[in-house]
């Protein structure tokens, strides 16, 4: 990694000093309007901000103890793609809002039948005046009953082929005819939902990009989910890192059985890999390339090390772990059982890990699309008559 970030007298770092100094407490709409929530985008939303500049201003914010905005979905992913292929209008209407977190977005993508699948959604929008016409059904949808608006993609044109016919809408959820179920997990709470169309009346203003070529925005979307959701912490980018678990152990005393000991050794190096991993993501922008498929990789790897760092903290925890209130080493449970009983998720959603290694087997390995396909055609050759 060729990169060395700005010391203390770089004009970028003492113009956030400056800022952070005249704002202790900033709120999220100071924040966003000085472009510190997203400072890679274009102003006025953003700095423009070359990597480099966004990690300084990464660090000054940790520094000064100072948080983004909570708002996954509509920072992560509806953001990135209403900047790509919005109106202005629609930029000028929702970006500042979603960078202050003041209205919460979800994804409107995942259903019973298109699920790792999603080119096979059968949401329908039909068009009708100066409005779309919304039935059909999604699930797994995080955050949608606090949500204001959702990211939504819906066939338009049943007749195209399976990536071309469909659209991409931004949502309120507040529209008559739309209903949000509750999926309760075994965690005790709720975090994804089912939503139901019955008869949504979407305004056609709310169209994002050209009609029935969705699914070029929707991989758009895809793309930044797999960066937001391979974060550091062990829970989608949230929560616990292996750091985190490593210091618990530490200030426990340590660990005497060998095979824990070599487990945590072997969660340190995923860490560590992961690392490395994000500054490769961060030079490939430093030096003007794409990271490309990276985004997969990282998420395949990251899922399956929140995985670990969980299990591992349970196993730490030994026999008390059967119980909610206790963490590893005698730590408090917290967002260790939390974390526990919601780590099976990982490898699911946002792309099942399958999914990812799909990707990676085509795009870095050169691998065929479908490979059962190709089995048969080869099968089917090697049958023929000489």
């Amino acid at each position: 990694m060729d990169f060395e970030l700005p010391g203390d007298d770089d004009p970028r770092r003492q113009a956030v000093r400056a800022w952070l100094a005249d704002h202790p407490a900033p709120t999220g709409r100071q924040l966003a309007e000085a472009g510190f929530v997203a400072p890679h985008w274009p102003k006025p939303w953003g700095l423009d901000a070359d990597p480099i500049h966004q990690l300084v201003i990464d660090e000054e914010l940790r520094r000064s103890g100072i948080g983004r905005p909570v708002n996954p979905i509509g920072i992560g992913w509806a953001g990135p793609t209403i900047l790509h292929a919005g109106t202005d209008e629609q930029k000028d209407r929702y970006l500042m809002p979603i960078l202050a977190g003041e209205e919460m977005w979800c994804q409107l993508f995942s259903e019973p039948g298109a699920g790792s699948d999603l080119a096979g959604l059968g949401t329908r929008a039909v068009r009708d005046g100066d409005t779309y016409v919304v039935n059909g059904q999604k699930i797994w949808t995080s955050l949608g009953h606090v949500s204001k608006f959702g990211i939504l993609i819906a066939r338009t044109n049943p007749d195209a082929p399976k990536h071309k016919g469909v659209s991409y809408f931004i949502c309120p959820m507040d529209t008559p005819g739309i209903e949000v179920r509750p999926i309760v997990e075994m965690t005790g709470v709720h975090t994804f939902n089912e939503v139901f169309f019955t008869d949504v009346r979407i305004p056609a203003q709310n169209l994002v990009g050209d009609e029935n070529e969705g699914w070029t925005l929707a991989k758009v979307t895809l793309g930044n989910e797999r960066v937001s959701l391979s974060g550091e912490g062990a829970l989608w980018g949230r929560g616990p890192t292996a750091g985190d678990l490593l210091d618990v152990v530490k200030s426990g005393g340590g660990c005497d059985d060998p095979l824990l000991r070599q487990r945590l050794a072997a969660l340190y190096i995923e860490a560590e890999v992961l690392r490395l991993i994000r500054l490769r993501t961060v030079t490939a922008k430093v030096q003007g390339r794409q990271p490309g498929p990276e985004a997969s990789v990282r998420k395949a790897l990251a899922d399956e090390h929140g995985q670990h760092i969980m299990g591992l903290a349970k196993d730490l925890a030994g026999a008390a772990g059967m119980l909610n209130d206790v963490g590893p080493m005698g730590a408090a449970a917290g967002e260790w059982a939390f974390g526990y009983l919601f780590a099976p998720a990982l490898t699911i959603g946002g792309g099942t890990s399958e999914v990812q290694r799909n990707i990676i087997a085509e795009r870095v390995l050169g691998l065929p699309h479908d490979l059962d396909a190709e089995v048969g055609k080869t099968w089917a050759e090697s049958r023929r008559p000489a």
